[in-house]
């Protein structure tokens, strides 16, 4: 049998291709603005322990499911559970991870926009010649036009990496732009760490504080853990539709879970030890968002010896981390639009970027021309965003597991992980096992959660 996907559909070509798009999916701006600080004001070290473990026992077996349905498929996401679940109403969980996906680009290239700007600022200079960054950012983010052009800049981008297809646009590019973010972010934080009174910034980061951690601390460590990896909106399975049949999915998914997780905290030594050597103090007060990135983090590139070049370096890694992000929510919504309505790749990317723009330009327009227009008390901005990270993410997932778990045959399942028998391991049952009993129970626990805790998992 072929180890390609059937058909001429197009797949990946390389492991290194599957493992540097699925971890440029799951690392993304949260990364580098909610994850240091989510960590330093829940017990630093302690949340740390809790998150990675939470990482291994949910967030892997979880991925792990999601690939195992596209993979198994070698479908998009809605058509995935239609054929996976015929004549039953399971393909309305693909369509929720289509709806997800849509909601999340919208608003997420909303902030990718603001990236670009502040890559031009710093790069003219002016970011570093500006006396109050706050202003600066309410000036930019109420502008009535300038954000919503490098909303737009952005989605081109975006559009144009996935108009180029699997092989040639979206594991060509993340195959570049991965370890060029690794790079960049390894290089900022030897800088960060050698500043003087950095040393108490890593302290803080690393030495547990467990007089810090209580009931919420464990569900926002459990949060993060499974929804920093892209589960719950359709990425993972439409990735997983492009894996070829001799991958190890098992291997893969913990490699993307390793790769997530040293991003996430190399991301926490590069913001955290500065801001500890420039304000200290501070750090307790602070909220993890668009405020640390683009008011809080300005202020210390300005003390820094060479901030300037920093301060460029920073906000190119953001861009291409938040890149490498869109680019997987966009082929969801591609995906579905060329397998299921038969579109050619081109005009589906021309339809789903088009039509997820005109959300994208309302939900930027939440900050300025429509900042007085509410739905159920939200922006559209912040509607996009709670109901996306608190409704359709974690119910998505919990579906996910459940489905795998309890729709899926067994022997479906097992015959995907051990790629038809060949692999043997006792991780396969374990595994199987978190996902039917456990997975289920603490998604559930999270997805209640979530609804009454603002912030738990967005």
């Amino acid at each position: 049998m072929s180890n390609l996907p059937s058909g001429n559909r197009d797949s990946f070509s390389s492991k290194f291709g599957v493992i540097a798009a699925a971890a440029g999916s799951a690392v993304g701006l949260g990364n580098i603005w909610r994850f240091p600080l989510v960590t330093t004001q829940n017990g630093g070290g302690a949340f740390l322990l809790l998150y990675i473990g939470f990482i291994l026992f949910i967030g892997i077996p979880v991925m792990l499911s999601e690939f195992t349905i596209g993979r198994r498929a070698q479908l998009n996401v809605f058509g995935s559970f239609k054929k996976l679940a015929p004549g039953t109403p399971w393909y309305l969980v693909g369509f929720l991870g289509i709806l997800t996906a849509f909601a999340i680009l919208a608003f997420y290239s909303t902030v990718a926009g603001w990236t670009l700007e502040y890559l031009v600022q710093a790069i003219s200079g002016k970011l570093l010649h500006t006396q109050d960054m706050e202003k600066n950012f309410a000036d930019f983010s109420t502008h009535p036009y300038r954000p919503i052009i490098w909303q737009l800049v952005f989605m081109l981008l975006t559009a144009f990496v996935v108009y180029a297809g699997i092989k040639k646009g979206i594991e060509k590019f993340t195959k570049i732009l991965m370890p060029v973010l690794l790079v960049l972010i390894i290089f900022v934080v030897i800088r960060s760490i050698s500043l003087p009174g950095a040393g108490e910034g890593v302290k803080y980061l690393f030495v547990p504080d467990w007089s810090a951690v209580n009931f919420k601390t464990v569900l926002m460590a459990l949060g993060q853990a499974a929804f920093s990896l892209s589960i719950g909106m359709g990425t993972l399975v439409t990735y997983g539709s492009y894996i070829r049949k001799d991958n190890n999915l098992l291997k893969t998914s913990a490699q993307v879970a390793l790769a997530d997780t040293s991003i996430a905290i190399l991301s926490s030594l590069m913001v955290i030890p500065a801001i500890f050597a420039f304000s200290a103090g501070t750090i307790d007060q602070m909220s993890p968002g668009p405020g640390l990135v683009f008011e809080v983090l300005p202020n210390v590139f300005k003390s820094m010896p060479g901030g300037i070049i920093f301060s460029i370096i920073f906000f190119f890694l953001l861009s291409v981390a938040a890149l490498t992000s869109t680019i997987s929510v966009l082929e969801v919504v591609v995906a579905y639009l060329k397998e299921e309505l038969k579109f050619s790749r081109g005009k589906a990317t021309l339809i789903g970027s088009i039509s997820i723009s005109i959300l994208g330009v309302l939900a930027t327009m939440s900050f300025g021309p429509l900042a007085d227009f509410q739905i159920f008390g939200y922006t559209i901005f912040g509607l996009l965003n709670y109901a996306s990270a608190n409704i359709m993410l974690t119910f998505g997932a919990l579906l996910i597991v459940v489905f795998v778990g309890w729709r899926m045959r067994k022997i479906a399942f097992m015959e995907e992980i051990s790629n038809k028998g060949q692999l043997v391991s006792v991780m396969f049952t374990i595994v199987f096992f978190i996902i039917r009993f456990i997975a289920p129970i603490a998604i559930g626990i999270i997805a209640v959660a979530a609804l009454f805790m603002e912030g738990l998992t967005g």
